[in-house]
């Protein structure tokens, strides 16, 4: 019996305005190993910021050509930076928008697909700021605005965004712990994939005695790789099918 084609992962490609190396080097991968998948998610962060679905800028418009005409179903979720992605973009893509939180069956099972931002529980300033960016009026106030406005104040946040995580901890910047176990507990999953963090790893865990597992996708403008799930369980890779460098010593999720 043979298994399913398998299902590939990616997230933070954090493209720019205009066509570049890391916009180049995923157009290959959609040419190349995403043929062969039954799936492709992507989890947020596809861009380093979204202003509206009418900003046309060269390197999404590109990609929306490439990802539409994709032979396999391809599912987009927010990320912290273009949470403002909307249904105009994401048909012309061909993608489908994905809740925040998404349970998917997957063939070495039950598996969460999160963008991973929300999980930052010690971040306080950080989810203070998200709770005010994802409210409905928020949103339609900023996108009434003319573009040159909506792009301006884009560059100014990440700016601010650069210049805040400069000044603060590594591990308030990680997700934490009790989050991840409270979120697998609640749609009771022993699986969780998710990016933001930019720590490509796979974590190896228990939530109430249970083994768990949560597989964290590595940054396209830092070193491109994906994560590839099949029957015989995840793992990470570089676009040229190697397993992909994880950081040695990270802190282990504690049970």
């Amino acid at each position: 019996m043979h298994s399913a084609p398998p299902v590939l992962v990616v997230s933070d490609l954090h493209l720019d305005q205009e066509p570049s190396p890391t916009l180049s080097e995923f157009l290959q991968f959609l040419d190349g190993p995403a043929q062969g998948a039954s799936a492709l998610y992507i989890l947020g962060d596809l861009f380093e910021y979204w202003v509206g679905d009418d900003a046309g800028f060269p390197a999404a418009e590109q990609l929306a050509d490439a990802l539409s005409s994709m032979p396999m179903p391809v599912t987009f979720q927010h990320g912290n930076r273009d949470f403002l992605l909307g249904k105009a973009y994401a048909n012309r893509a061909g993608m489908e928008l994905a809740p925040e939180v998404l349970p998917v069956e997957l063939e070495v099972g039950r598996a969460l697909f999160m963008h991973g931002d929300s999980l930052c529980t010690a971040d306080t300033e950080y989810l203070r700021f998200r709770e005010v960016v994802r409210r409905p009026e928020w949103q339609q106030a900023f996108l009434a605005r003319p573009l040159a406005e909506r792009i301006a104040e884009a560059e100014r946040m990440r700016g601010a965004s650069r210049g805040a995580a400069r000044m603060k901890p590594g591990e308030i910047m990680d997700v934490h712990p009790d989050a991840v176990a409270a979120v697998l507990r609640s749609h009771g999953r022993g699986l969780l994939i998710h990016g933001h963090t930019h720590r490509p790893a796979i974590h190896h865990f228990e939530v109430d005695g249970q083994p768990c597992v949560r597989c964290v996708l590595p940054s396209w403008d830092e070193v491109p790789g994906y994560l590839r799930v099949d029957a015989n369980g995840p793992r990470l890779l570089t676009l040229d099918g190697g397993d992909y460098p994880v950081e040695s010593g990270l802190p282990a999720d504690p049970a």
